[in-house]
This record gives C-alpha cells, structure tokens and sequence, in this order.
C-alpha cells in the first residue's frame, strides 16, 4: 500500500535536501517524496518531506515562515557564506555593543534581500551555484522578505549567537553577509540550525536517517494545521470533487472570510467532508473554484474530529 502523508524530519547537517529525499524513497519505497524548503547541506533542523498525496500541498508547505537557531563569526569571510566555504579574507576588527545594536535594527527592517551567489536559484536555466563555481558568479536580484523577528542571544568578540523567524526566500547566509557589511567588516555562519517551518516544531521531528517506522502525519491533519479551513456538506462534496464551482450553500458553516485582493502567496481554503481533506479551494466573488482536488482515500482521516458547525 502507497504512502501518503507528511513527515517531520531533523535533518543532520551534511547532506543536502536532495539527499534526504532520495533516502526517504528508498525507506518508504516510493518515488512519490518531495520536500518543502530547502536546508543549506550545512545546515540541520526541521525539513518537510511530503509523500504521496502530500506532495499536492507543496506550494503552500513552502510560503510559510521559519525559525531559525544561528551562529555567526564576523572577520572572516567564506565564498558559501558558510563554514562549508573557502575562506577568502580575514579582518580583526571587532564591533562595539552599540555598533552591533544598530546593525541588528537595521536587518529587523529589511524588506529585501540579495541571496547568496552560490544557491539553487536558476539564471538563464542554470543554477547560480553552477555558474559561481566556473567563475562566473551572477548578480542576482534582490528578493521581498520580512524579518518577523531578530535577537542576540549572545556576543564574545567576534562570535554572535541569534536567533530569528523569517519569511519564505530569506537566507540566513545572507543575514551573515549583510551584518558584517553594516558592521564594516566580513563575517560567515558557522551553525545553522532550523527550528521550525510554520506550525511543524523540531519538537516533534524524526531523527535522520530513521531507526525504525517513520509516523507519517496524515495529508488531512497536515492541511489542518496550514491552511484556514471550511466543511463541505453532501453536496459540496459532490460538486467539489468533480471540480464543479460552489456556492456559499454548499458549506456546513460559512467559508471563512477571503480578502478582497488575493496575490499569488494567499493560501487557498482546506475543503473537508467527513473529516477527510478533499480540495483545496478559492473564493471568486460570490462562488467558490477548486484549486486541487485531493484522492479522499489518501488523505486519510483527522486525527481529531473537526468540531459541528455552529
């Protein structure tokens, strides 16, 4: 039997996502494993493999905020901007209490950023980590993001321990980079250690790789916890899954409240019927479209009922 469903893992520091991905499909014996959100090979901490039907929550798995444990060494600079790099420039100037404060504040009010050169984003087909590597480094564009949160756990001349919550497209090793240039000097991530990715917590991650069964969390009770919700009557369910539009009487209870300007990062609404997920679905004015319907026999049952209507 296929498995479907989404698993926590605390992935070591080493193997790129990519590897663990290929290792989970040899240890649930199937081809169907994505992932969503990369981690930097250095980097450990929480990573999202989705299996099976999970696979079909994806780009919603990956708009959601992370939080991060990190370790920064300023006055020494890496190509990666990691400890995984060749070191290229060494500075032994070290900030004052007050010089940090201010670079600190200024990163809490970044609404942009310049990713790494050396990363997974493709340039004209290639990834700019492959170019990087052949000398020819590109100039990549800066991208939005929010710093939800930034605090020094700790400074001892040139070392500094943070912590953060970021949204989706931050790369802490830029954060390296970009402390140290306000600083006016170099610096790299020595520890990169991620916490949690949205509402999935270390906490409850599987050590990698597994000594035993992996507690697969079922495709139902991963939407739940993602996405805002509505219940389906009988013939919501009916109209929904053979993709048929909706109106606001097909619901147990009212669909929860939509924006009146969605963007492309708004979150579709979780559809269930019986306690089951069985689409993913979309206001339009005063009807309601299927984004991505769901196989209800993989989805599998909530693990706690979702509370009547009303």
């Amino acid at each position: 039997m296929s498995a479907h469903g989404v698993l926590i893992v605390d992935k070591p520091s080493g193997p790129t996502s990519h590897d663990v991905v290929g290792q989970a499909r040899r240890v649930l014996s199937t081809r169907a494993v994505g992932h969503a959100g990369t981690l930097d090979p250095m980097a450990s901490g929480v990573l999202l493999l989705l299996v099976g039907e999970a696979t079909k929550l994806s780009s919603w798995l990956t708009l959601a905020s992370k939080r991060y444990h990190t370790k920064v060494r300023l006055g020494v600079a890496s190509d990666t901007l990691d400890a995984q790099g060749k070191l290229t420039q060494v500075d032994s100037r070290i900030p004052t209490s007050e010089q940090l404060q201010t670079a600190l504040r200024t990163e809490r009010e970044r609404t942009s950023q310049v990713p790494p050169s050396i990363s997974a984003i493709k340039v004209d087909g290639k990834r700019a980590y492959a170019l990087a590597r052949a000398g020819h480094a590109p100039e990549l564009a800066p991208r939005p993001v929010v710093v939800r949160r930034l605090e020094l756990l700790s400074a001892g001349g040139q070392e500094l321990e943070l912590s953060l919550e970021v949204t989706k497209g931050y790369y802490v090793r830029s954060l390296a980079r970009d402390l140290a240039t306000s600083l006016g000097t170099v610096g790299h991530l020595t520890q990169l250690r991620r916490l949690a990715s949205g509402p999935f917590r270390i906490e409850e991650a599987v050590p990698w790789p597994p000594s035993g069964d992996v507690p697969l969390l079922s495709v139902s009770d991963a939407a739940r916890r993602s996405l805002p919700l509505a219940v389906l009557n009988d013939e919501g369910q009916a109209r929904a899954a053979c993709g048929k539009r909706l109106d606001g009487t097909c619901f147990a209870s009212p669909p929860p409240p939509h924006p009146e300007t969605p963007d492309a990062e708004t979150p579709p609404v979780a559809w269930y019927y019986a306690n089951r997920l069985l689409a993913l679905g979309r206001a339009e004015g005063d009807l309601f479209r299927v984004v991505r319907g769901f196989d209800r026999e993989k989805t599998g049952e909530l693990s706690a009922p979702l509370a009547p209507p009303g």
